[in-house]
């Protein structure tokens, strides 16, 4: 392991061979983490989902059971994802429109004389 990351209910781990694992939080079984290949492979999973997504939309990728709802819960509390939890039942989130945090509305920023 070379860097873990703790958030409410989920952990993200930098493993040393470039993977990501993502896991419960506390949790010690192979059966509550999926580990992608890099975490930009996870970033584009997150990239493909829609703009309102369910555990069942992240099993049509492939992953199956508890990881479907893992996976969710990580997203929505992971600050590089911006997306937050919409529903808890069924579990679902919805990605956030992203903001430039530069000025105004036609993306200029606002220059103040002092």
């Amino acid at each position: 392991m070379t860097e873990r990351q703790e958030f409410f209910r989920t952990a993200g781990t930098f493993r040393e061979d470039g993977s990501y694992e993502v896991s419960r939080r506390g949790a010690d079984s192979a059966g509550n983490a999926k580990v992608f290949q890099s975490f930009d492979a996870m970033a584009r999973l997150f990239d493909r989902l829609p703009d309102e997504f369910s555990a069942e939309d992240v099993g049509r990728t492939g992953i199956t059971g508890s990881r479907r709802h893992l996976l969710v819960r990580h997203f929505a509390e992971h600050p590089d994802f911006p997306c937050r939890i919409s529903l808890h039942n069924p579990l679902t989130a919805e990605k956030e429109a992203e903001e430039s945090g530069v000025g105004g509305s036609d993306g200029n920023a606002e220059v103040g004389a002092d």
